[in-house]
């Protein structure tokens, strides 16, 4: 079963990734030359949400999907194809052009995007998806029951860890007790303590993701985390521009950064009421908190790698002294 997990080669060589690539292919092999399987972290993002929710019973006649940050994604054509009904959501198209998701051709500003690649067929695509514009910042209350939720590479885009890490808790709200919500986003190899924060792009880091999971099991929801980036050779290819057919890992620098997803059950028993009253409170406290992170993370990253270089200090210092204790214990030793 597919667990909170980076991209990784061994998934590229499962039998359930290939059956959705070819799936997928009149997405991603759009010239139809029949290459083979792309080791490309977009594919994987597809594929990783298309799986875990295949996984749980999610794709199946009837059930409700809400996507956020849509873009030109293939998901809700898929999805339709499957018999599921799809709210696509993404920015009115004003604050996507601001953003420059317009001019780069990641933006929807209705359906006619959405099943270019004939995944569905037009009749079923009309009928099971509808579109709306959404701010990821500001869910409106009326987006509720849905058996699952979904959005790739979306939320790193929404102003801030803070608020990304904000998005994950409220999109709850839009679940049906039981069901699955599935978000992928970028994640920082090269430090623990450094990242790209407040800007059009962010790189969460480990304490990051735990922050995020202790909140969701705190209110019963379930959460695997695995953050193991991988070891074989495509999973050491760090991708440069001009980039290549082997995307698992790409460099922004100072940083390499690769795909990973958050895969959320939501708590069976969970009161939808208690969710709604209790939502603006949440997005308020959740404002504070990153308004005392502007403030308070530089000086936290100051002392973190303060304490690191003191920590690697004092194991040199040790492992300097080992040799000599060693001798003073012979030493004492012999004499008794």
């Amino acid at each position: 079963m597919l667990r909170s997990m980076p991209c990784r080669r061994a998934d590229l060589d499962s039998p359930s990734f290939l059956a959705w690539a070819d799936r997928l292919r009149p997405a991603w092999d759009l010239t139809h030359t029949g290459v083979p399987t792309l080791h490309h972290r977009k594919l994987w993002e597809w594929i990783y949400i298309a799986q875990a929710l295949d996984e749980r019973g999610m794709l199946a006649p009837g059930r409700r999907g809400l996507c956020f940050g849509v873009g030109n994604e293939p998901l809700p054509a898929l999805f339709a194809s499957m018999g599921c009904e799809i709210v696509a959501t993404d920015l009115a198209s004003p604050a996507a052009a601001a953003g420059g998701w317009v001019s780069t051709g990641q933006h929807a500003a209705d359906l006619s995007t959405l099943n270019e690649a004939g995944l569905c067929d037009p009749r079923a695509f009309g009928d099971r998806v509808t579109f709306r514009e959404v701010d990821m910042n500001a869910i409106p209350a009326d987006l509720r029951g849905f058996d699952f939720t979904w959005s790739s590479c979306a939320i790193e885009h929404v102003g801030s860890i803070s608020r990304s890490q904000e998005f994950l808790l409220t999109q709850m709200a839009c679940l049906r007790p039981g069901g699955v919500a599935v978000h992928t986003t970028e994640l920082n190899l090269t430090s623990k303590v450094r990242t790209v924060d407040l800007d059009h792009t962010v790189l969460f880091r480990e304490r990051d993701v735990t922050w995020v999971a202790d909140r969701l099991q705190r209110a019963h929801h379930r959460i695997d985390v695995d953050l193991d980036p991988g070891d074989e050779p495509d999973d050491r290819h760090i991708d440069v521009p001009p980039y290549s057919n082997t995307h698992l890992k790409v460099r922004l620098s100072p940083y390499v950064s690769t795909s990973f997803g958050f895969v959320i059950e939501k708590n069976p028993y969970a009161n939808d009421g208690d969710d709604d009253l209790d939502r603006d409170r949440i997005r308020r406290a959740h404002h504070l908190l990153g308004e005392a992170r502007l403030v308070a993370d530089p000086w936290r990253a100051r002392w973190d790698e303060q304490f690191e270089q003191r920590r690697a200090s004092i194991e040199r210092a040790i492992a300097k002294a080992r040799p000599r204790l060693g001798a003073i214990r012979r030493k004492v030793r012999s004499r008794w």
